[in-house]
């Protein structure tokens, strides 16, 4: 749990402590209200916040309830406006109305710590407060406590903040509200509007008192920036007088069920051997693959009897897609194969016409089965899956009449004209639909249709035919053996006269019947990437070079080349104008696992080539301090200074640069010294330093 301050002195932050920042770094507002920290609880349910205690989205909240996991999200306990009371007033809170900033505890942060949790230190002239936020696995539950030296004599006094509302959405002063307050010993209970449930304020205080009024017109600047509604009314039924206990320390215990404050402690012990023990020996040894596996945990959810996987945090839920590529990452690269067959079990339970949905939606509609890669990526995650796993036998027993199914289904055709063409190759798409990763849509207005045949729906489909031939021989079916060896001959023999675009030395991105998209694309590196590569080295090599030359940044790939005139330099502003730049030259942090995957094959894992990746990993590792702490963004604008956007915790982001990490560099992690800290950014190997990759110096 969180160190113990220092009698009198500075805080005692150990040096086990993950992430730390000082006073000058807590006390600039600006960069403190940008650095978000997350708790999360593996049912979907989150707390979450910034560095500087002001809130500045709708998901800021200090219990966010998954009432259907990993679904029905409402915040609940949106935050607490906390005073320390001796023979003055110090409050630490902190909130943006209108004009002005009230209350400035960030005036008085001397530091944050992530440790393994969020830990906030006040400096109040002679005595520092600490306060310690942490959610409970598996329990819409949120402990937070106080311990204040010298603590002789203060009490604080605390005044909770209900939202209870949709995450998504916000919530106004209303006379709907019911504003009763129920207390006895130990414990608060509200329940402003019948159709949630109530919420507990466990607690050691001394008195609790009626409150009764409104906060209003709170304001979240990141909500305004993104073009959204971005002032709330939050209300407070009530004041609780928390004393200090024989060690220093007050609790409050948020939850929908009753809970006993005084076991806030023993509480804080257990959650921390749980997270103590998500880490692997290599991630003891190497910081970056430490915060990464503990980034990772927090994606993994229930849903129903198995596991799921949420794409990011705040505002995504599970989706197909998105749980099939981060899988390896988040579970097998951490030792999990277990983990990876509950998910895997999970969708292919939800498999129909041989393929997966893409989308859980969150009020319990039929899922959505819109995408022509989620299930090819399936394929890919069970292989994976079934080279980790001891349990092989029983797994593939479970999974292959699904397999077949889905062999079938492409062979002959499903849904949105997805089928396997006489080339051997899979042709997909229809009007007004988007089936690839470029998914975005504005209105009826698909950006990037993608229609006929993409190059890396092309090569996981070549893989997972492979994949499939190989697990029908293993289980005895011919006729599925033969179905897919001869398509995958097919698939491969036609692949690059189709694709090979040698005007640019690199791969056509989409083949139409009209004719190739010679977009320059980071989707053909996957076509590098996978078990099955359909591309020999010598134009492997070309196409690495011009994805160097033409999109790689130091957070990720860009979507598009600077040189086309589409390229969006930022994804910014309102919905239609972020959705319209979102894969028309953003930068996407989770194609650097393919990239490096193939980088690092294309030149035979040599020395040098390891030593560039990590080289290329530098920027990404600094990134860790910044925006979601110890997380990776889910995208990056395209042009320096690459400002972080979208979700804060992305999955896939998370996922790809774990398992190049685990994997790929496998032995690079195991010879890591001690607590090793992040590297500072250096300029790559060879001919092209790190501004010859950005805007401005593009070669």
């Amino acid at each position: 749990m969180g160190r113990p301050l220092q009698e009198g002195g500075p805080p005692a932050i150990a040096r086990e402590a993950l992430l730390s920042f000082g006073p000058a770094e807590c006390q600039d507002l600006d960069a403190a209200s940008t650095r978000e920290w997350r708790e999360t609880n593996g049912l979907g349910g989150y707390a979450s916040g910034t560095v500087s205690g002001i809130a500045t989205r709708r998901y800021h909240g200090l219990l966010v309830a998954s009432l259907q996991p990993p679904a029905r999200r409402f915040v609940l306990l949106s935050r607490l406006e906390d005073v320390l009371v001796a023979e003055q007033r110090w409050e630490l809170s902190a909130n943006r109305y209108p004009g002005v900033i009230h209350p400035r505890g960030f005036e008085l942060l001397r530091g944050f710590r992530l440790d393994p949790w969020p830990v906030h230190t006040y400096a109040c002239e002679g005595r520092l407060a600490e306060r310690v936020v942490c959610m409970l696995h598996r329990e819409n539950t949120t402990v937070i406590r106080w311990t204040v030296r010298p603590g002789t004599g203060p009490v604080l006094e605390v005044r909770p903040l209900i939202a209870f509302r949709d995450h998504h959405a916000l919530t106004r002063e209303n006379s709907a509200l019911d504003p009763r307050v129920e207390h006895g010993p130990g414990w608060v209970r509200v329940q402003p509007y019948s159709a949630l449930p109530p919420l507990y304020l466990c607690h050691t205080a001394a008195d609790v008192a009626a409150a009764g009024y409104w906060h209003r017109t709170l304001e979240y600047w990141e909500e305004r920036e993104r073009g959204l509604d971005w002032q709330e009314d939050l209300f407070c039924p009530c004041i609780l007088r928390l004393r200090l206990d024989d060690a220093h320390s007050a609790a409050l215990i948020a939850s929908l069920a009753p809970r006993d404050a005084a076991e806030a402690g023993a509480l804080l012990e257990e959650e921390a051997a749980r997270r103590e023990a998500l880490v692997t020996p290599a991630g003891r040894r190497w910081w970056t693959l430490g915060m990464l596996e503990r980034a990772a945990d927090q994606f993994v959810a229930v849903r129903q009897e198995g596991a799921t996987v949420l794409a990011g945090y705040p505002w995504f839920l599970d989706w197909g897609r998105d749980t099939m590529i981060s899988l390896p990452g988040l579970t097998l690269a951490r030792g999990r194969p277990d983990l990876a067959a509950s998910i895997l079990l999970q969708f292919a339970d939800h498999v129909d016409q041989g393929m997966l949905p893409n989308r859980f939606p969150e009020s319990g509609e039929e899922p959505e089965y819109n995408t022509v890669d989620a299930t090819l990526w399936f394929l890919q995650a069970v292989d994976a899956t079934l080279r980790s796993t001891r349990d092989r036998r029983a797994l593939l027993g479970r999974l292959y009449p699904v397999l077949r199914e889905i062999l079938h289904w492409h062979a002959r055709g499903t849904r949105h004209g997805i089928r396997a063409d006489a080339d051997g190759l899979l042709v997909s798409g229809e009007e007004g639909v988007q089936l690839t990763w470029m998914d975005a849509r504005v209105g009826s207005w698909v950006v990037t249709p993608r229609m006929g045949k993409p190059v890396e729906v092309q090569a996981l489909w070549h893989s997972g035919l492979r994949i499939l031939g190989n697990l029908a021989r293993e289980a005895g079916d011919r006729e599925a053996e033969r179905l897919a060896s001869c398509l995958a001959a097919k698939a491969r023999r036609n692949f690059l006269p189709l694709f090979w675009n040698a005007a640019a030395g690199c791969l056509y991105d989409v083949v139409a019947p009209d004719g190739p998209d010679p977009s320059i694309r980071p989707n053909q590196v996957i076509a590098l990437s996978l078990p099955h590569p359909l591309v020999p080295r010598k134009q492997a090599l070309s196409v690495l070079a011009v994805v160097r030359r033409e999109l790689l940044t130091p957070f990720g790939l860009r979507t598009l080349s600077p040189a086309d005139p589409r390229y969006r330099p930022a994804c910014a502003g309102g919905v239609e104008s972020r959705d319209s730049a979102y894969h028309m030259g953003t930068v996407w942090p989770w194609l650097l696992g393919p990239f490096f995957s193939a980088w690092l094959r294309v030149h035979r894992h040599s020395a040098s080539a390891r030593r560039q990746v990590r080289r290329w990993l530098a920027p990404l590792e600094t990134h860790l301090r910044e925006a979601g702490l110890g997380q990776v963004s889910e995208i990056f604008d395209a042009e320096p200074p690459h400002r972080p956007r979208g979700c804060p915790a992305q999955a896939w982001s998370v996922a790809e640069l774990l398992r190049v990490l685990a994997v790929e560099l496998e032995g690079d992690c195991q010879g890591a010294g001690p607590r090793a800290r992040p590297a500072p950014a250096v300029e790559l190997e060879g001919p092209a330093p790190l501004s010859a990759i950005t805007p401005g110096a593009r070669g």
